[in-house]
Parts: C-alpha cells; structure tokens; sequence
C-alpha cells in the first residue's frame, strides 16, 4: 500500500503541470461507501466492490461524492477510501471528493487526497453560510484551492444540496485558471450548461453531467462525460449510452429514455439508500448507510422493486 501511495503522490505532483491532458470525456460512477452493521468503514467490502467495477468500461471512479455519503467521514476515511480504490485499481481516474466549509479545511482535504492517490479533486460550493456566499467569495475561495492544489480541480455545482448555484460568470473566469479543468453541473439545467459551454470556449475546460436522465441532453450543448449514480448498478448500460451519444448513433435517445425512471429511483426518489439496496440486489455490497439517513421501509424497496425490475434488474 505505500509504495502505491508513493507512487501516486509523485504522479499528483506533476499533475499540475499536465492538468490539460486529465480527459474527462467518458462515465465515472459515484461509488457509495460501505460500511458494516456498525457504520464503520467497511474496506473489505469495497474491495470487492471494486473487483467488479473494474470491470466495466469506466473512465474512472468518483469517490467521496454526494453519493458516498463524504460529509459524514473524517478526513482519515477520506483518505482511506481513496488508497482502498487506488489500491484496486492503478490505471484509471479517481475524482476524489474534497471540499469542506472553509478554504483552509478544503486545501488540507485535496492535499491529502491528492497523497492518497486522487488524479483530480472535486470541489463543491461552500453553503452552510449561505447570506455570505457571493460570487466573490466564491472566485476567491476556488482560486485559492487551485493555487494550493497539487492536483486539478472540478467546480461541483450541486444546488440540490447545497441550495446554491454558482454564477455562470464566475465559472467562466474560474475556467481561465490553470489547475481548474472542468465543473460537474448537477442540477440539470441544461440552458445553463449550455451558457457555460459558450463562455468557455477555447479554455480547455471540461463539463460533467451529473446525473445519467440528462446525459444527452447535456452533450448536445457542451458537456463531455458524466458522474452517475445509476453506473454503479448499471455500468454497461450507462457506458453505452455515453458511447451511443458521442458517435451520433439513433439508437442514443432510445437508451436514454429507458436510463431515466432507474436513474431517478436511485437519485431524486430514493436517494443513496435506494442506491445501496440496488447495489445488494446486482451482487455488490450496498448496507447501510450512516446516521441520520435511513433505511428504505418496505413500500419504499416495492415500489423501488418495480422500478428496476421494468430494466431487468431484479431486487428481493
């Protein structure tokens, strides 16, 4: 485990100077984090998770993103999370969760990452203060973690959570930065991923859909790639879809619109319990998740049941 730590701290190091050559274009699931009957991390469990993720045609792995549950780890279960997957996997992509409230925490959490082997750190708004939350504070807080960060940086635009949507204007000029080389948009407003695509043009500036129900409609106005959820349980279907959009295949928005009911049932519906009860139905370990979210009652896992039985996917 140290000498892949070693390893990939060096490579984080000259990762700056090669920030323009991280490709974004491609799927990276936000992988859950496993814990036990105690809501201890459970790393054996992600190994084998892993085991079976390497498997499908992922770019890469989103860890310690909204999904993994990152506001309720330390900053030492952070880092363990990261060596676990890197650990697994040596080649492919890690986009390691790192922001926190403050500047300072969220430097310390990306450098650590960065150690622990995380090709690229995504970063999202700053909310809990949210009356002080303004397009300044936010230019100054991004550009000071790109300043510090041995590792490229991705904008995380979340206002599902965090109730904040950062301005278009100060994504373009944060898009200028060196170490800043794309932003995930998760709210699914496609006008302004679109305005995004616009104002940065010729930046060499990435755009992630977060979420698989409006992969196609994100691609038609700029975006390259895409953290979702449903690629956990649904990889080489999520995978194809990327692939069908990006040749210009028909049979795309087919594929689309059988990805939306699942996608949301394990999103917006039923959240990351929903994805964890899914995961323990394809022969991944979902459990449970850590306090307070709950689990789903049993309504919830029949109706959510027959939402993935409609794509093949059989939940018991």
């Amino acid at each position: 485990m140290m000498r892949i730590t070693r390893i990939h701290t060096a490579i984080s190091l000259c990762t700056r100077a090669m920030s323009s050559r991280v490709s974004l274009s491609g799927v990276f699931p936000p992988i859950p984090t496993p814990f036990d009957s105690s809501e201890e991390l459970d790393l054996a469990k992600l190994r084998g998770n892993m085991s079976i993720w390497k498997g499908k045609p992922y770019l890469g792995y989103t860890v310690l993103g909204s999904n993994g549950e990152f506001q309720y780890l330390s900053l030492a279960e952070k880092c363990k999370m990261v060596e676990t997957v890197r650990e697994e996997d040596t080649e492919k992509i890690i986009i390691g969760g790192a922001g926190a409230e403050s500047t300072k925490l969220t430097i310390e959490c990306v450098g650590e990452i960065a150690k622990a082997g995380a090709t690229t750190g995504l970063i999202y708004t700053p909310c809990f203060y949210k009356g002080s939350m303004s397009g300044a504070a936010f230019k100054e807080h991004f550009t000071r973690v790109a300043d510090a960060s041995p590792i490229p940086i991705i904008l995380y635009n979340v206002p599902g959570n965090t109730g904040l949507d950062m301005p278009v204007p100060v994504i373009a000029d944060l898009a200028s930065h060196e170490n800043i080389i794309g932003v995930k948009e998760s709210g699914g407003n496609v006008v302004r991923m679109g305005q995004i695509a616009h104002l940065t043009a010729g930046k060499d500036f990435q755009i992630l859909a977060g979420s698989a129900s409006f992969m196609k409609a994100s691609y038609s106005v700029g975006a390259v790639g895409a953290v979702a959820a449903l690629a956990n349980v649904m990889g080489d279907e999520v995978c194809k879809l990327h692939d069908q959009i990006v040749s210009g295949a028909d049979e795309s928005l087919e594929l689309q619109y059988r990805l939306i009911a699942p996608n949301t049932a394990v999103t917006a519906q039923f959240g990351i319990a929903g994805l964890k009860f899914v995961c323990d139905a394809v022969g991944l370990y979902g459990g449970p998740c850590r306090s307070p979210i709950q689990a789903l009652n049993s309504e919830q896992k029949a109706v959510l049941a027959k939402i993935m039985a409609d794509v093949g996917i059989t939940c018991s």
